[in-house]
């Protein structure tokens, strides 16, 4: 099939930076785009072919996206499966495929699918509802410290909360849920695996993420890892038999725990462009946002490696500050080396709300580690 300058039409659920991001790879090639998102305001209105305002977990909505393109994929995966396989059973090419994203929909599914396939994993219990996490911890099957998480629609550090006494369950949603064990970490990991809808599959190099300790949300991302080459290859080597057992198109991002004796734990995945990547735009030969549409439309997949070191980040904002966003000091980051702001085109800020991201590129990675400092105590998302 000609994707480029031609009839095809690529549809994108969901409209937010990660659909924008996409959007520069399709716009370089000039690949005809179909956008909805529930928002008017959606980040990638201005940058696709034709953008449609629909709820993305409305089955009407999806199904109707559907029968306006060629192809199908995600950028956020709270998506309506069954509009998706029901356009799978009418022949649509739906990537990833929604048998993928029944399994990583819901975080208690996705935790018991790594047991089955015996991928290695934190210990964890799954909840009908919160009320029976207090039972358990009544009738001690559950001990203090653990993390909670919501089945389902949790995002940017959302639906995620470490439990310390019982009073940390007041205010907590009262579904599905899952417990985990407290991992003690060295390091937190991220693998991204592409895999076309032919098979071909490449894997970036491991990433090294940084965690703010109140938001739950990535900091920084570091490519490479500073981790041993036997601790990367097993990362590695754990992604792609993920990705194997998945059998998902597009990308799979993995989040790893590295434990103090060097044991590898999946946290859990993505199947779509991930965070964890963002540095690759700037630091690898193929970005993640053009590897995803070369494995999606089965064109022969991008070089992953990376052509410098590269640390990615995150523009979040502040606290103490809702309303329009000012980003204040972005003229002193742009006058350091090898220093690339990313705005998502939110106009509106709020605490630890995604903004954007900086990527720091270099020949030395503690160099950029440094740079990627100055420019996090530099930059500030406020409002007016």
């Amino acid at each position: 099939m000609n994707y480029f300058s031609s009839d095809f039409k690529l549809g994108i659920l969901g409209g937010g930076q990660l659909g924008k991001m996409l959007l520069y790879e399709t716009r370089k090639f000039d690949i005809h785009t179909k956008v909805m998102d529930p928002s008017e305001e959606a980040p990638s209105k201005l940058a696709c072919n034709e953008f449609f305002k629909g709820d993305l977990m409305d089955f009407d909505a999806v199904y109707a996206l559907g029968k306006k393109v060629d192809v199908l994929t995600i950028e956020i995966e709270n998506v309506n499966l069954n509009a998706l396989e029901k356009l799978e059973d009418e022949g649509l090419k739906v990537f990833p495929p929604t048998r993928a994203l029944r399994i990583i929909q819901n975080k208690a599914k996705q935790k018991l699918f790594y047991v089955d396939q015996n991928i290695p994993t934190a210990d964890f219990q799954r909840f009908a509802y919160k009320s029976e996490i207090e039972d358990s911890i009544a009738n001690g099957g559950l001990k203090f410290p653990f993390i909670w998480k919501a089945a389902q629609f949790g995002y940017d550090g959302q639906g995620v909360k470490v439990v310390r006494k019982l009073e940390d369950l007041n205010g907590l949603p009262a579904g599905e849920c899952i417990t985990e064990e407290m991992v003690d970490f060295k390091n937190e990991l991220a693998v991204i695996v592409a895999r076309s809808a032919s098979g071909e599959v490449k894997t970036y190099p491991v990433v090294e993420m940084e965690f703010h300790p109140e938001a739950n949300q990535v900091e920084y991302v570091i490519c490479p890892a500073r981790i041993d080459a036997k601790v990367a290859e097993k990362a590695q080597e754990i992604a792609l038999r993920l990705s194997n057992k998945i059998k998902h198109v597009g990308l799979l991002a993995v989040e790893m725990f590295q434990t103090r004796d060097d044991k590898i734990l999946v946290n859990e995945v993505a199947p779509r462009p991930h965070n964890s990547g963002h540095y690759s735009i700037e630091a690898s030969y193929t970005n993640q946002f053009e590897q995803h549409i070369r494995a999606i439309l089965d064109l022969p997949l991008g070089n992953t490696a990376s052509k410098v070191a590269g640390i990615m980040v995150n523009l979040v904002g502040e606290e103490g500050h809702t309303g329009n966003v000012v980003y204040e000091n972005m003229e002193e980051i742009l006058g350091l080396d090898g220093v690339t702001p990313h705005i998502y085109g939110k106009k509106q800020t709020r605490p630890f709300r995604k903004m954007g991201h900086v990527t720091i590129v270099n020949n030395d990675i503690n160099e950029a580690r440094r740079i990627a400092e100055q420019v996090k105590n530099t930059i500030k998302v406020i409002s007016e």
